[in-house]
């Protein structure tokens, strides 16, 4: 869900900076730009989902030998 959103909000990103700078006919930099903001963020949430994930998984593991050593 939070890499969905994240693109969303890079999509809306580029979309906007696109926007802003440009003038006339704009709908190719602007598709582009959405496109490409969505991109970024959500391949940079993905990132930071694998890495929350694996800490997760490592700090399960330490509690678990803590809890068999002192056993």
């Amino acid at each position: 869900m939070a890499i969905l959103l994240g693109g969303v909000a890079g999509g809306v990103i580029g979309y906007t900076l696109v926007k802003l700078q440009c003038s006339g006919r704009c709908d190719t930099p602007k598709g582009i730009g959405l496109l490409l903001g969505a991109t970024l963020a959500a391949g940079g949430m993905s990132i930071v989902a694998v890495l929350v994930l694996r800490a997760l998984g490592e700090w399960r593991q330490i509690e678990q030998r803590e809890r068999s050593s002192a056993s």
